[in-house]
């Protein structure tokens, strides 16, 4: 079950390293939301990374690496696709 707390850190997270994510290499977008695993949603909180397309680790660069966790919150990367107003 999500705690007032724990969301409260994550948006805090998310609001200091929204911009920074954002020039990283296909991500799209930044949110709030449960990690996934396996497919499945978790009862976790976490800083939510949406990618346009999920990329090996070894064809990225060292920064340009999406860390798994920031500030003890978790980070999941979620490919979304592109995005296309219509």
């Amino acid at each position: 079950m999500v705690q007032n707390a724990d969301m409260a850190k994550a948006a805090m997270v998310q609001a200091k390293y929204t911009d920074e994510l954002l020039k990283k290499p296909h991500v799209v977008g930044v949110g709030l939301g449960l990690a996934h695993k396996g497919g499945q949603p978790t009862d976790e909180i976490a800083v939510i990374v949406m990618v346009d397309e999920k990329v090996a680790a070894e064809q990225l660069s060292p920064e340009d690496m999406i860390p798994a966790q920031l500030d003890g919150v978790r980070v999941d990367v979620q490919m979304m696709g592109t995005f296309v107003a219509q």
